[in-house]
């Protein structure tokens, strides 16, 4: 990859997703240095912060555990089944959601990540609760331990046409008693928060 300091963020942005994850530390290492604070800011966004929190402190491979925070989206149809995204990376049936980027608020983090994953437009967004501790650790395919604060959203309300990107395989709604296999689900510990929430909510009524 050519790293000259004109037009560095300019070919990390047009980089889809996928080909960004393939940047070596090396790679990412040797442009730290050429860029302005406000580049540096922008490419945190671009690689992600775990990469780049690596980066900042100096430290090449996995050996620490990493903290993000972010938020993930309960869809709901009118048959209250709940949507689930057949990820690319892990082969493992996740729900729509991601990590927050510099500046955003957690309703803009969900409000953005559903558009992308989905392409549904979010027309309401109600809290389910604030997810945290060991059940949201994760090991991604590229040795990142990370784990995740998670503000979890429901969305029984929204608007267009599903259409699955580039980290996905496949878009599908579940019954909640036919979901897959835990084994097979990426956020299992989400999945029970919002049964409970769903079950207390019912027995209000």
């Amino acid at each position: 990859m050519n790293t000259k300091e004109d037009n560095i963020l300019e070919e990390i942005r047009n980089l889809s997703v996928s080909e960004r994850r393939k940047l070596s530390y090396e790679e990412l290492k040797e442009m730290l240095p050429k860029l302005s604070c406000d580049e540096i800011i922008e490419m945190c966004g671009l690689i992600g912060y775990p990469v780049f929190t690596r980066l900042c402190m100096g430290e090449i491979g996995h050996q620490f555990v990493l903290l993000q925070d972010g938020a993930a989206a309960i869809i709901v149809n009118s048959d209250g089944q709940i949507l689930l995204q057949k990820r690319r990376d892990n082969d493992e049936w996740g729900l729509p959601g991601g990590c927050q980027e510099l500046g955003e608020s957690f309703s803009e983090v969900i409000l953005r990540e559903v558009k992308e994953e989905t392409n549904l437009e979010v027309d309401h967004l109600q809290l389910i609760d604030v997810v945290s501790g060991m059940s949201r650790k994760n090991a991604y395919p590229n040795g990142d331990v990370v784990i995740n604060n998670t503000v979890l959203y429901y969305i029984d309300q929204y608007h267009g046409e599903l259409k699955w990107d580039e980290e996905s395989k496949e878009l599908r709604f579940f019954d909640l008693e036919q979901l897959p296999e835990e084994d097979k689900q990426n956020d299992p510990d989400l999945i029970k928060v919002y049964k409970k929430w769903r079950e207390n909510n019912e027995t209000r009524r």
